[in-house]
């Protein structure tokens, strides 16, 4: 399958890795950058044309699918533009800089009739994979109390680059650029909480215009409540960290690695520690689980069907992200609607 790459930033070496692994796969015909300078200076597949011009990519009939790695608030024009042509999408996290313009993405691939994928990576690790099936047979029975915790660390060098935790170009701070990977997992096991009530705050550890540090409680349809403390103020940074506890027994996942123990004294464990990025190098994790994402967006594209990840159930991350930040804003709890398909 060939492919345009969109945007060669710090956070695309995962993804040329990956596609570097699976060049038996996939070839990348396009890299499409803003400066040609910085694109000829970087280490990308020698397979790939290089272009300031996106038409230029998306007017080449050989490009079947489309991967975009630019900062968030681009990705509408560039998804909408990528839709209008027919190319299917894979898309970095989040979607969008708010629910809006991010519902507005997904709602074009739709009306275009093309695939949407998200790169929430987390996913498809194997350790919430596993706990994702235990649920689906009820192993821990119906849900009591959930936990996510991300307590990571980023100097200020890391929000002195233009744009990092600001409105505009990320859409806000450690919620939407952070903690979406395991805030999305966790509410891909549990749904959506039918209340939130929460606080968002910048420390004094950072000069930055959004939240560096949030905490929040849930309260669930089913009579689950639960609590999210998400910070990039935690020096030197610690792995991320969900719990699940149930009135048949309790699953942690802890940087990926999964252990339940059950009532009737059985127990699982799957998966295996890996890092994550939580301390001053937001870089240092392996790519294994964004080539995982890619390889499956590849064949759901080959094939037709729905990528893993799509765009629609990325959406649901970011309404409990915004409704956070309206109960911080508001000082009041904020209810949060089902999910419409």
């Amino acid at each position: 399958m060939r492919l345009a790459v969109v945007g060669a930033g710090l956070g695309s070496a995962p993804h040329f890795r990956s596609l570097l692994d699976l060049a038996a796969q996939v070839e990348v015909g396009w890299v499409v950058g803003r400066d040609l300078a910085r694109l000829q200076a970087a280490s990308l597949p020698p397979s790939a044309r290089l272009t300031t011009r996106l038409a230029e990519a998306l007017d080449d009939a050989s490009v079947q699918a489309v991967l975009v790695l630019t900062p968030p608030n681009t990705h509408f024009d560039i998804v909408r533009q990528a839709a209008r042509a027919g190319k299917p999408v894979l898309v970095e996290k989040p979607l969008e800089i708010g629910l809006a313009r991010a519902t507005a993405l997904v709602e074009a691939c739709e009306d275009a009739g093309v695939q949407l994928g998200v790169m929430l990576q987390h996913r498809l690790r194997p350790g919430p994979q596993a706990l994702a099936d235990l649920l689906r047979v009820r192993r821990l029975g119906p849900l009591v109390s959930v936990s996510a915790h991300v307590r990571w660390w980023r100097p200020q060098s890391y929000y002195d680059v233009p744009g990092r935790g600001t409105l505009a170009r990320d859409g806000g701070g450690v919620l939407i650029t952070q903690a979406i990977h395991t805030l999305d997992s966790l509410f891909s096991f549990t749904g959506l909480p039918e209340r939130v009530t929460a606080l968002a705050r910048t420390s004094a550890t950072h000069r930055m215009e959004c939240e560096d540090t949030a905490a929040a409680l849930l309260q669930f349809a089913g009579g689950a409540v639960g609590v999210v403390l998400a910070t990039t103020a935690a020096y030197p940074g610690f792995a991320e960290r969900i719990e699940l506890n149930g009135t048949l027994g309790t699953a942690t996942l802890e940087a990926g690695e999964l252990k339940a123990q059950f009532i009737d004294g059985s127990s699982v464990a799957a998966g295996a520690a890996q890092g994550t990025g939580g301390g001053g190098d937001p870089m240092a994790f392996d790519h294994a689980a964004h080539r995982a994402v890619l390889q499956d967006f590849i064949q759901a594209v080959q094939r037709g069907n729905a990528p893993a990840v799509t765009g629609r159930s990325a959406l649901a991350v970011q309404r409990v992200i915004e409704a956070i930040m309206t109960s911080s804003n508001s000082g009041h709890s904020v209810a949060i609607e089902p999910a419409t398909n």
